[in-house]
């Protein structure tokens, strides 16, 4: 009999929704139904194209024994952390910070009243590799809570204690933004950090890092660093050629589970691959490497083709596992290949050659002999003869496609989408490709229409067109309004500019600390949680506080309000602080430092829409690698709804363009040649 998470609309939930555990959605009424009986909560956060917590949720959710034992003595409560990353956020922070170490599922005990008391991620049915069994765990926390109460409650309460006075370390913060030497040293401290041999930073397992390549991309338009672009360029390339990159369909895994980036973890979510297709559009610009492109179009062709859904916005992720063979999920199976499969598809001869080719060996890079698809030696296949490596990804891809394939996390993230609608609408308009402008246009539409409320306040999720009932956090405003504002650069539709304005005052409005600067991640009037979360640091994609930093100025750059500039300096001070020190994880923060220092420029192009001369005008503004310049294009006197357009006549009747930093304006020029040296000066 399915239990309460039937009619939830996340599928991560709806996973869990047959399991004997009686599992409870997040809210005030499992609370009450735990104080009611008297009885800890068992807190387990995760998502769909997470791996660990389906295998927790077959080796312990769905065993009736344990249920049982569960059910008894625990109110059970699932959460999903791509609905609600507040709650993720503040029992995630108590995790590493008693354990030292974090991830999902996320395994948190709770009193009645939410205070957290023991920790872990994922427990396995029997004791191994130094964890105890879950049941164990229960049995020990069991004990805990009925003949230690007040230990208990003395934890709980040192443990909140704590997490309230983390949350001050954000309010100390300088309040100027970072100064070109202090963006230096950010440059010198992940210079030290690189790994020169693989690319990119650390060891196992390897990360994409989206944000500091962003920030390295800005910091060498704004001063030609060569160890800059050098971490770009070696990271990128490593990135597209090893396994973490898809070679037959294109797109980013999550992460590699090695430092040579050859083994992903297999699931695919949106925000890498918008964030990646828009690292890799802008090393193409800097540089006009083939490789950068051709990845760029990839992954912008697999978010048209894998994630898009019918009411026009992008799933957030593709699973990990797939049906193998067996009929049992496996990870990976569905992209990794056996030199005997690539016979099977290309015949002997081109089977041999392509396993050459993609590193495909008799032992495997993975598991069970197979092998994912790399691209190791230098030469680029495509070049040698494009036309048989061409042949062979599209026969490896349709064989592929009749391979039963991972499931598709369907629900629409607000922030996510908004990241994925900047990218398209920037490589549409850079590369001239109207799909791709499209799609970010019916994305942004879709929030429009579904996520977005009567009074100006934004809602998480949706799926099937039907909005959530989860309110929208920081980020969901901030990368929105970030891909309005791209898309307003892309199109000249001065309504996206308009819809970015009333989600940025809405930000000023119910998310800001005006004592420090600051933002929080919530709203002043959600759901009070044990404390309010605030975090300035990246993590898989930019923290809500620097997007919003970054949207905020890109927005005052379009309408000179000083309001919005002013909010964007404040916060960036903690940019200051930890930019020099922990550049890694703040990279978002940095490069929206850099286009602070930039200006940033503001570029007007003003002339009619139909003019061969306003279009390349155009073209050459958008091929700017100026850091965070902004861009509006229009007919003369079309300066009402974009003050950046106002009073910017024509020249001798020409379409002319203009080069801005706070509204203050070179010499306007007229043509394309003279618009790229003013903003190459």
């Amino acid at each position: 009999m399915p239990n309460r998470l039937a009619g939830a609309t996340s599928p991560y939930l709806q996973q869990h929704a047959d399991n004997p555990v009686d599992w409870w959605p997040w809210g005030p009424e499992a609370m009450a139904e735990a104080e009611r009986r008297g009885v800890p909560v068992l807190l387990s956060v995760g998502y769909a194209a997470c791996h660990w917590c389906h295998v927790m949720a077959h080796e312990s959710f769905e065993d009736a024994g344990l249920a049982e034992y569960l059910n008894e003595r625990f109110l059970p409560v699932k959460v999903d952390r791509e609905e609600r990353p507040d709650i993720d956020a503040v029992y995630m922070e108590a995790v590493q910070a008693a354990t030292g170490q974090g991830g999902w599922p996320m395994t948190v005990f709770l009193t009645p009243g939410g205070e957290p008391f023991y920790f872990g991620t994922y427990f396995p049915p029997a004791p191994r590799h130094g964890l105890p069994s879950f049941r164990q765990v229960l049995e020990g926390v069991h004990a805990a809570w009925t003949e230690r109460r007040d230990e208990v409650a003395e934890v709980s309460a040192r443990i909140v204690a704590d997490l309230a006075a983390r949350g001050d370390v954000y309010g100390a913060a300088g309040k100027q933004p970072p100064t070109e030497a202090e963006l230096h040293q950010a440059v010198t401290v992940l210079d030290s950090e690189f790994d020169e041999r693989r690319g990119g930073f650390g060891g196992a397992p390897k990360f994409p890092p989206s944000m500091v390549l962003e920030f390295l991309l800005r910091h060498h338009a704004a001063t030609g660093s060569g160890a800059a672009l050098r971490m770009v360029e070696r990271t990128c390339e490593a990135m597209a050629r090893g396994g973490i990159y898809d070679q037959l369909g294109g797109g980013f895994a999550r992460y590699s589970v090695d430092a040579d980036w050859v083994v992903p973890h297999f699931e695919k979510m949106l925000y890498d691959n918008a964030l990646l297709l828009r690292v890799y559009l802008h090393l193409f610009r800097a540089t006009g490497s083939g490789t950068a492109r051709r990845v760029a179009t990839e992954t912008a062709d697999f978010l048209l083709a894998e994630l898009r859904t019918p009411e026009g916005g992008f799933a957030s992720a593709l699973d990990a596992d797939s049906p193998g063979p067996d009929g049992h999920n496996h990870e990976g199976v569905f992209y990794a290949w056996t030199p005997e499969q690539l016979d099977a598809v290309l015949g002997a001869q081109d089977g041999a050659r392509a396993a050459a080719v993609f590193a495909v060996t008799a032992a495997g890079t993975f598991e069970g002999g197979m092998s994912v698809l790399q691209l190791p030696a230098e030469e680029d296949p495509a070049g040698e003869d494009p036309g048989w490596f061409a042949s062979v990804r599209e026969r490896l891809l349709a064989a592929r496609a009749e391979r039963p394939r991972p499931a598709r996390d369907d629900k629409i993230v607000a922030a996510w989408n908004g990241l994925a609608i900047a990218a398209l609408a920037e490589t549409g308009a850079l590369l001239d490709r109207p799909d791709y402008l499209d799609a970010a246009v019916r994305a942004a539409e879709l929030l429009a229409s579904v996520h977005l409320t009567d009074q100006g306040r934004l809602l998480r999720t949706s799926r099937d067109g039907r909005a959530g009932t989860n309110p929208g956090v920081l980020e969901d405003y901030a990368d929105t309004a970030e891909g309005l504002l791209a898309l307003y650069s892309a199109t000249g539709e001065a309504r996206w500019l308009t819809l970015a304005g009333g989600l940025l005052d809405a930000v000023l409005d119910h998310f800001a600390d005006p004592a420090t600067g600051g933002l929080y991640d919530t709203a002043v009037d959600a759901e009070k949680l044990i404390r309010r979360p605030q975090d300035p640091t990246d993590n898989a994609v930019p923290s809500g506080w620097t997007a919003a930093a970054g949207a905020l100025l890109c927005y005052a750059a379009l309408t000179g309000s000083a309001r919005h500039r002013e909010a964007a300096e404040a916060a960036l001070g903690i940019v200051t602080a930890l930019g020099s020190r922990a550049p890694r994880f703040i990279g978002w923060g940095l490069a929206v430092a850099e286009a602070l220092v930039d200006g940033p420029r503001e570029i007007a192009v003003v002339g009619p829409a139909d003019d061969p001369a306003t279009a390349a005008l155009r073209s050459a503004a958008l091929r700017s690698t100026a850091p965070g310049a902004v861009l509006a294009v229009g007919e003369p006197d079309g300066g009402g709804a974009v003050p950046l357009l106002a009073d910017r006549p024509l020249l001798s009747g020409r379409p002319t363009a203009y080069v801005c930093r706070r509204f203050s304006c070179d010499t306007p020029v007229t043509t394309p040649e003279a618009l790229t040296e003013r903003l190459n000066s």
